[in-house]
């Protein structure tokens, strides 16, 4: 097994007044970093040739099964700087979920200390692109098939691969209440499909009624369940919470839906302060009556990119609702703050979440802890 990865530098990398002006303001995943980590897989060789080297094309024959058969999953999180260091927050759990999407794909996946490895050295090397203020640097693991033959089957050679992009906020108006659309003619995921892997044909099968979102005028797409029609499942890449007047949140079950990171986060925070949270079916019949009656008090969405924001309006075919006054409600910013507080380390955390690595000692450094 790989003790380090190789390095390579980069032999034209960015300047660094190119650099600063293009972290003034940061656009959501069109800039990337100097470097990537790349790592392979063969049923032959297990992982080998680990490398952190200059970002650039990858060349691929036209028959690589990646092509044609969809083996591809992926992960997202971020890097932010914090003191010298730079904070991850929960790549345990990126990386087990990775794992869990490669078994469900048929697929091989890093096992952790390798995944940690490619994400720690990546940082180390680029750190330079870490964003000051509200950006931060995020991650892109990826693994996809290496094989060249046109047949039904797993691949037996397989690239995992790291990129970064240092970012500003994942909706162009930050933390304000956005706009979205209820698809009714197209659904995500069926029971006994992919919709818990986080894979590139889940994503592309939702663009349709992203796009049809946007011709509306909304900023993203929600989708319902495949069998009925009727029950929320989650957004084109976002989970889902309702936040009822009697303090209960409530948010669509695991399943069909993605497991997220920072869904898990937000319950976790929720019922630390003493709310009331409830994993069960809500339909879109539910969301219009209680928003309606008064019920509904907020909704809100969360995500590694977009982290925490509020949802104001809701249209669908039909017609349209505001969420309570459609303003930012109280605990949708509570508990934005608060996750944002721990991840940039300016809070406490009691749950072991941040995950630190010492920078300017070295791409090879395994200064890592949690912290």
């Amino acid at each position: 097994m790989l003790s380090t990865f190789q390095f390579l530098q980069n032999s034209t990398p960015v300047g660094d007044a190119e650099r600063a002006a293009l972290l003034r303001e940061p656009q959501f995943g069109s800039v990337f970093t100097d470097h990537m980590a790349t790592l392979r897989w063969s049923v032959e060789r297990g992982w080998h040739d680990g490398r952190i080297e200059a970002v650039a094309p990858l060349s691929y024959h036209p028959a690589n099964a990646a092509f044609h058969y969809g083996q591809q999953i992926f992960e997202g999180m971020k890097a932010y700087r914090c003191d010298g260091n730079a904070l991850l927050f929960r790549p345990v759990e990126n990386a087990r979920r990775l794992a869990r999407s490669a078994e469900r794909m048929a697929m091989v996946c890093p096992p952790e200390d390798l995944f940690l490895e490619a994400i720690e050295s990546l940082v180390n090397v680029d750190a330079r692109w870490i964003p000051d203020g509200d950006g931060s640097l995020y991650l892109r693991p990826f693994v996809i098939a290496d094989d060249v033959f046109l047949g039904v089957r797993p691949a037996s050679r397989y690239l995992f691969c790291v990129i970064a992009s240092p970012v500003g906020s994942y909706f162009k108006g930050g933390a304000q209440p956005i706009t979205v659309w209820v698809s009714e003619t197209y659904s995500r995921a069926a029971r006994g499909g992919t919709g818990a892997a986080k894979c590139g044909g889940n994503y592309a099968g939702s663009l349709i009624a992203q796009s049809e979102a946007i011709e509306q005028g909304c900023d993203q797409v929600v989708f319902l369940d495949a069998a009925e029609g009727r029950w929320i499942e989650e957004l084109g890449g976002m989970n889902i919470f309702f936040v009822l007047d009697d303090g209960e949140l409530v948010t669509p079950p695991l399943g069909t839906i993605l497991p997220g990171v920072t869904r898990d986060a937000v319950i976790t925070l929720a019922r630390q302060a003493g709310r009331r949270v409830t994993e069960r079916p809500y339909s879109f019949d539910q969301w219009r009556s209680d928003a309606a009656s008064g019920r509904l008090v907020e909704t809100f969405v969360c995500g590694t990119a977009a982290t925490i924001v509020p949802v104001g309006q809701v249209r669908f075919a039909s017609g349209d609702f505001i969420v309570a006054d459609g303003s930012c409600g109280s605990l949708t910013a509570e508990l934005r703050d608060l996750l944002q507080d721990i991840q940039r380390g300016r809070a406490d955390d009691p749950h072991g979440w941040r995950y630190s690595i010492k920078l300017g000692s070295g791409w090879k450094a395994r200064n890592v802890a949690y912290v």
